[in-house]
């Protein structure tokens, strides 16, 4: 029991060091000592009364758009600046059943749209491998809170890519799961359709475990699918020598392409072999509709935004401006300063592509786009293939501020969103490092198939070992 409460104290103790806050690399938006060690003790009584538990003590850092009881969740954004929700997210309940302890809030691109955590109203997060570089957005903080030994577990959450691009920038792992095997209930929305809750980890097993425990229906949201929830993994030592005899493992041919980067196509290529050696069966596949899936992606999710975003005005909740004469101009002020530039930018577009005249030929047809990308991967799956294995991103981690031109930053989750808009679950796992910074390998499997997900990258993750991380 002692073992629970010096295990959450000392996690709490890291993420107030100011190395992790603003005067350092930025990772850590909130902490809450005294809550967080009256969770441990709740947790170590319910433990020493034998009360089942698949995380006992584990502490864990949670994306600043996730709610929270105990402290604020702004968004990485001014608009909700000091805001600390009345109710708290399922996820994060169902968590804390398991015996985890959230010791901290993590710094994020304002509402989750970024791929840098460069758009946060509490500036940019550093990644933890080279500070000079970003740690991958939206969720760059809960990546580099696991990178950086802050905590084992922590919660991000995906629109587009936004826990497998930073897990890759970071030498973390990252799960997005099925669309609808985690509960949505508070998760601040950005794109409905697309958002999910994920997880950051050191190793497959842990965010296999993690995944686990939050999964499951939820009557508080209706998108959540009331499917059985899969056993604890194996230790992933247990794959140590075990072989992928059996499973067959496709390589879309979309996902590498001449212009990938060539150090992360060298090490996709290790990889491959190292399944391949593991008995897997290789085979090449198609999903040609992937050179759409930005495109898509950049209609449908500012779409959702221009809408979901529409709550934000200065009256219910969050700071609202002073000095105005009226109603309109109290919600123009209020929402023009407090809004960043990303976040307008994606409203406007958004705000436009649902604009009478304008929906059939933008949004309407995105959709339909997007139902050929999900048909591409039913094809594949269907075909035979078990997983497919990709790059998370075409490039390592980039230097904070490298990226100025909105399109390039967009083109970094080119290998993440088809998973997003198909709903399929991905994770991503290190597979090497090139200059001393990580690559990541991508794995995604049929709809609400975890189980085999999770089964190819640990399988992986352990027949790599340390070379995963040299």
């Amino acid at each position: 029991m002692r073992n629970i409460i010096d295990m959450t104290n000392d996690a709490a103790v890291r993420a107030a060091d100011p190395q992790f806050g603003r005067d350092g690399l930025n990772i850590v938006v909130a902490t809450n000592h005294e809550s967080s060690l009256a969770n441990a003790e709740r947790v170590a009584l319910a433990y020493g009364r034998g009360d089942a538990m698949s995380l006992p003590g584990m502490a864990i850092a949670v994306k600043d758009n996730i709610a929270t009881l105990d402290m604020p969740t702004t968004c990485g954004s001014r608009i909700l600046s000091g805001y600390v929700s009345p109710y708290e997210a399922t996820a994060i309940t169902r968590l804390r059943a398991q015996g985890a302890v959230v010791v901290a809030k993590t710094n994020m691109d304002e509402f989750a749209m970024g791929s840098s955590t460069e758009t946060s109203a509490y500036g940019p997060t550093r990644n933890p491998v080279d500070p000079a570089r970003s740690p991958g957005g939206s969720s760059g903080g809960s990546a580099a809170a696991v990178a950086a030994g802050i905590t084992e577990i922590a919660l991000g959450s995906e629109t587009g890519g936004s826990v497998r691009q930073p897990a890759a920038f970071c030498g973390v792992v990252g799960v997005k799961p099925t669309y609808g095997r985690i509960s949505r209930f508070g998760l601040v929305a950005f794109g409905s359709s697309l958002d999910q809750i994920g997880v950051f980890a050191r190793s497959v097993r842990n965010a296999a475990i993690a995944t686990y425990a939050m999964a499951g229906g939820d009557l508080n949201d209706s998108t959540c699918a009331d499917v059985p929830v899969p056993t604890t993994p194996e230790p992933v030592e247990a794959y140590r020598g075990r072989t992928l005899d059996g499973v067959t493992i496709g390589i879309p041919t979309e996902y590498f392409p001449p212009s990938l980067d060539a150090d992360v196509r060298a090490r996709c290529d290790v990889a491959i072999e190292v399944l391949r050696g593991l008995g897997a069966k290789i085979v090449d596949v198609s999903l040609p509709h992937t050179e759409l899936a930005i495109p898509v992606y950049y209609i449908i999710a500012p779409a959702e935004a221009s809408s979901n975003l529409a709550r934000f005005d200065g009256v219910r909740y969050g700071p609202r401006a002073a000095d105005v004469s009226d109603l309109r101009e109290m919600y123009q002020a209020t929402r023009s300063r407090g809004f960043g530039a990303e976040v307008k930018r994606r409203i406007l577009i958004g705000t436009y592509v649902l604009s009478h005249g304008y929906y059939d030929a933008y949004y309407k047809k995105a959709q339909s786009v997007r139902a050929l990308i999900t048909r591409d991967f039913d094809a594949v799956f269907a075909s035979g293939v078990d997983a497919l294995f990709t790059p998370t991103t075409p490039t390592p981690a980039f230097k904070i501020g490298a990226v100025t031109d909105p399109y390039e930053m967009y083109m970094s989750d080119i290998f993440t969103v088809t998973a997003n808009l198909s709903g399929i679950p991905a994770i991503s796992l290190p597979i090497g490092r090139v200059g001393g910074l990580p690559i990541g390998g991508q794995i995604m499997t049929r709809h609400f198939d975890e189980p085999r997900m999770f089964h190819v990258a640990a399988a992986l993750e352990a027949a790599l070992g340390g070379e995963a991380h040299a």
